[in-house]
């Protein structure tokens, strides 16, 4: 490239004389024609054609001095009616970059550049409009106050080993501490939180009280890496789901998971994602789905006489593990090991007895409560299916298995039994901080399926009262508790031995289609 931001002596000389409406115009109607209709493509491919040898060429140059679309290649039109008229500079019309003759070279000119940019931006709205999608990221380019305010403030904030950038607590604003637990968990969602302090959401709200939700997700996020020690008051966040989740309003206190569903569900509504469609009704491109909606279940019921397999897959925000005791097997199936009136395996649970009874088995690990997830479980003969092979109603068996995995994946443990008898269940679930997701997948792939834990949410308490906290990974190794307005560093032995309700689990390695 030639002179560095100005271009060329050349160029500046044109600019000087016949200024940059050439190279607008050309821009505009034939490098990146404002029009998506299918018109204007046409238009494009009928007029950029050699004016001498009258064929398309990937080296195609327009004359910035007249109207001459010449090629490079094969036969070099373009060189001879620069010989002809002494015309120097030329547009490529691939990309819009501007040519020298006379130096040999092409030129890189900021106002060129602004050019560029400034169609690209107005491109991308048109096709986001025209297709009902969201417009592409664009870069941020900072304004002249911007700079201004940059070269006053040259001190930057940087997240070291031992920072507390990104710590604050929040306020309980009467029985909220469901809400605080969520929110400090999803500020901590490493690719959630990149998305929100790079500024990348488009507000489509067209209300003037700004009652979109994501705006002040990310306005959160701007409170909490601001360096201010202070707790925050999320009063409008508050107020914001309650006027979108009308079910969640009031002071009473609500369930943090059920809180957790709502939020995303709101955000998702408000981001301005991919409308689903007929052909693709779960595929979305808002941020909510690309970090925790990514996530497929498959369900596989064969058919008991004739083996047939009927497949179905559903997407998930979340998965919920049951934790109340159920019925393993009966006492034909029970380990050799045991000894007469022996109703405990080696992990404690409940199995069963010689005598043949039906015992109770209570999961103590999450691995345990995902074995139980994936487990085939014999539908039996009140829950009949019909088999398409059959045509009648048949016995079956159905597995659930994880197909694809999100970005980010919450465990539920489901401590809360609402039936006849509803009480809370406290027992103790063993978690470790890395997962390894490959024994529950559907079918076995070459992705990496590994897990890394970065939140906990904890409830203390009975079935009708009781507190929740959260455990948040600042970094490796660094964990701290949240308690409303109160911030405590914590350690990974209390983190681990904590009770769990919902578990966090982030990909340690990110991959891309």
């Amino acid at each position: 490239m030639s002179e560095g931001a100005k271009g060329c002596v050349h160029f500046q000389e044109y600019k000087k004389a016949r200024g940059l409406q050439s190279y607008r115009v050309i821009y505009r109607y034939l490098v990146r024609p404002l029009s998506v209709s299918a018109e204007a493509r046409k238009l494009k491919a009928k007029t950029c054609l050699c004016h001498v040898c009258h064929n398309s060429s990937l080296r195609l140059h327009a004359c910035l001095h007249c109207v001459f679309f010449g090629c490079l290649e094969p036969d070099n039109h373009m060189q001879l009616h620069v010989k002809a008229t002494g015309h120097a500079l030329a547009i490529e019309l691939n990309y819009g970059i501007a040519f020298c003759f006379k130096c040999k070279d092409y030129i890189y000119d900021a106002e060129l550049d602004a050019i560029s940019r400034e169609t690209l931006q107005q491109l991308a709205q048109k096709q986001s409009s025209a297709l009902q999608q969201p417009p592409p990221y664009m870069g941020w380019e900072p304004s002249t106050t911007e700079i201004d305010l940059l070269r006053q403030n040259p001190k930057r904030r940087k997240v070291e080993y031992g920072s507390t950038i990104g710590l604050r607590g929040l306020y309980n604003l009467g029985n909220t501490c469901f809400m605080s637990c969520i929110l400090q968990a999803l500020i901590h969602t490493p690719v959630f939180r990149d998305f929100f302090l790079s500024d990348k959401h488009k507000c489509y709200s067209e209300s003037v009280q700004k009652q979109c939700v994501v705006c002040e997700m990310g306005n959160l996020f701007q409170q909490f890496y601001s360096g201010d020690p202070a707790p925050h008051i999320p009063f409008k966040f508050l107020h914001l789901v309650w006027t979108h989740a009308r079910h969640l309003a009031g002071y009473e206190q609500q369930d943090a998971h059920e809180f957790f569903i709502a939020t995303l569900d709101v955000l998702h509504r408000h981001s301005g994602g991919m409308t689903p469609t007929v052909l693709n009704p779960s595929h979305c491109s808002c941020i909510v789905d690309q970090v925790f909606g990514g996530g497929r279940l498959q369900s596989d019921v064969t058919c008991h006489t004739c083996r047939s397999v009927s497949t179905t897959v559903d997407p998930f925000r979340d998965i919920s593990l049951d934790l109340a005791p159920n019925i393993p097997t009966i006492a034909s199936r029970a380990s050799s090991t045991l000894v007469d009136g022996d109703a405990s395996n080696e992990n404690g649970s409940p199995t069963s007895t010689n005598s043949g009874e039906l015992l109770l088995s209570v999961p103590s690990t999450l691995d345990e409560c995902l074995e139980r997830f994936t487990r085939p479980e014999a539908l039996g003969s009140e829950s009949k299916i019909k088999c398409s092979k059959c045509h009648s109603y048949q016995e079956s068996t159905k597995r659930l298995t994880v197909k694809k995995l999100p970005i980010v994946v919450c465990f539920h443990l489901k401590r809360f039994e609402h039936s006849l008898h509803s009480k809370k269940i406290s027992n103790l679930i063993h978690f470790t901080f890395d997962l390894d997701m490959t024994p529950f997948m559907a079918r076995s792939t070459n992705s990496d399926n590994r897990y890394t834990l970065y939140a906990v949410v904890n409830h203390n308490g009975s079935l009708h009262n009781g507190h929740y906290t959260c455990f948040i990974r600042q970094q490796q190794d660094q964990w701290f508790k949240c308690d409303d307005a109160w911030i405590t560093q914590a350690t990974t032995e209390e983190v681990l031995n904590s009770e769990g309700y919902l578990l966090y689990y982030h990909k340690k390695v990110l991959e891309y289609s």
